[in-house]
């Protein structure tokens, strides 16, 4: 187990590039499984999640070509079926929430999937719900084994129906639509999500051969084709990373530049973080966040404390709000977060209450945050990661806070973000790498 060991208080400078998407990879990344033929991705995040998951499609027969760390060509003509229902393919899909996406390209080629009990942060109760029974109304048989905990599904004749999730459900979504994409006739998905990952992978598929339209609507239409080819793909900027690092300059009083930040697929975040106060400036595809020494919570229109909350897109992204609670903790104003989709999210806050803020955890979804304004600085101790993106709100703020800190079970950090503490010391940060 290693462990960041971080030398608070300096103020960063610089510019730094996000990785890619890495959400928009792992449906990306099983897409290729769709098609024998070559599929190249580029921009790919060099992360745990990412490259579990491409050893695990290695593992499936899928032959991988990676002549750089952010590049592969991936080629399924040799799938190996029978390891899917191996105990290796169980524990490590169990590993990978994302190993549930390969559920749907699986089934519209090989007629056949397993599904292991999903890992991934535990953050709450993640049903697969929306996606069995997009399954079965496609026509899917499913069997549960209890003794092992994983679902057997079988499509011996797929055929386009209309669909109306329960919930706009981003992988689930994803996986129903590679599903459809090779059934026979007619698929209608309303209530589709929209995010600009799903975006991204209805015109990867319609660039291999697929018939989606409806593409950035909550309502799509897909018509079955008899099969697909290949194709080049390049991943978005990670919007999530983006959302971090405005987050670090603002805590920090660092002037930082963020690069090729994928702009036009940000949605709400940039308004988000102007809300709590953070002056921001867009220049082309460019984040310029200034060195500022103090900012205030905008309140509502008649004067009340704000309450900001994750919803589904075009709403502001979940994955972000333990990074805006950590930033409104040295905001002059209160703010109250509210975390609806998940509910142990918010339990870090205990950590931060212990460096010093002062925050009211009011139950399992909101948590109300008094802004020090600067009048303090938070101070360093010793935490653990329970997450990713609580982890790097917590990096975040032992970055910004006096003294030293250590944080543990940094493994759940390195899921998502590539090579952070090396970026961050290229910005001057005093931040090292301890077993």
């Amino acid at each position: 187990m290693s462990s960041f060991e971080v030398a608070g208080g300096k103020k960063l400078k610089g510019e730094i590039v996000p990785q890619g998407a890495k959400n928009e990879a792992l449906q990306i990344i099983s897409a290729v499984l769709l098609t024998a033929e070559p599929v190249t991705i580029t921009n790919i995040p060099d992360i745990l999640d990412v490259n579990l998951l491409i050893e695990l499609l290695h593992e499936m027969g899928v032959r991988i070509d990676r002549p750089s760390r952010d590049t592969c060509t991936f080629q399924a003509d040799q799938v190996n079926i029978d390891y899917l229902q191996s105990e290796a393919f169980r524990q490590k899909g169990g590993k990978l929430r994302g190993s549930i996406m390969i559920a749907g390209p699986m089934l519209a080629r090989f007629k056949k999937a397993f599904i292991p009990k999903p890992g991934g942060d535990k953050i709450g109760r993640r049903p697969l719900d929306t996606h069995i029974i997009g399954f079965e109304k496609l026509g899917v048989h499913f069997d549960y084994h209890s003794g092992d905990n994983y679902f057997t599904l079988t499509a011996p004749d797929m055929k386009g129906t209309y669909l109306l999730l329960n919930e706009p459900s981003v992988t689930g979504t994803a996986n129903i639509v590679m599903a459809a994409c090779m059934a026979k006739g007619l698929t209608t998905l309303y209530n589709a999500a929209c995010e600009p990952y799903i975006q991204q992978l209805c015109l990867m598929l319609n660039h291999m051969g697929a018939k989606i339209s409806g593409i950035g609507s909550n309502l799509l239409y897909i018509e079955g084709v008899d099969q697909l080819g290949g194709t080049d793909h390049r991943l978005l900027p990670d919007m999530i990373e983006v959302g971090s690092f405005i987050g670090l300059a603002a805590m920090t009083q660092s002037a930082i530049t963020i690069k090729n930040a994928g702009v036009g697929s940000l949605g709400q975040i940039p308004d988000k973080f102007r809300q709590v106060g953070i002056d921001l400036s867009i220049q082309g595809d460019d984040i310029f966040i200034p060195e500022q020494e103090v900012y205030s919570i905008q309140n509502t229109l008649d004067g009340g404390v704000p309450t900001i909350y994750d919803h589904p897109w075009p709403g502001f992204t979940p994955d972000l709000l333990s990074i805006l609670l950590v930033v409104a903790t040295q905001a002059r104003g209160s703010v109250l977060i509210h975390q609806k989709m998940f509910e142990s999210r918010l339990f870090f806050t205990d950590k931060l209450m212990d460096m010093g803020a002062q925050i009211i955890l009011c139950d399992p979804h909101r948590a109300a945050v008094i802004g020090l304004g600067r009048t303090r600085q938070l101070r360093g101790i010793t935490m653990s990661s329970p997450d990713i993106r609580a982890g790097v709100a917590l990096l975040i703020a032992a970055l910004s806070a006096e003294g030293k800190s250590i944080i543990q079970n940094i493994e759940q950090i390195d899921r998502g973000y590539q090579y952070i503490d090396e970026r961050l010391r290229r910005l001057g940060a005093d931040i090292r790498r301890i077993n």
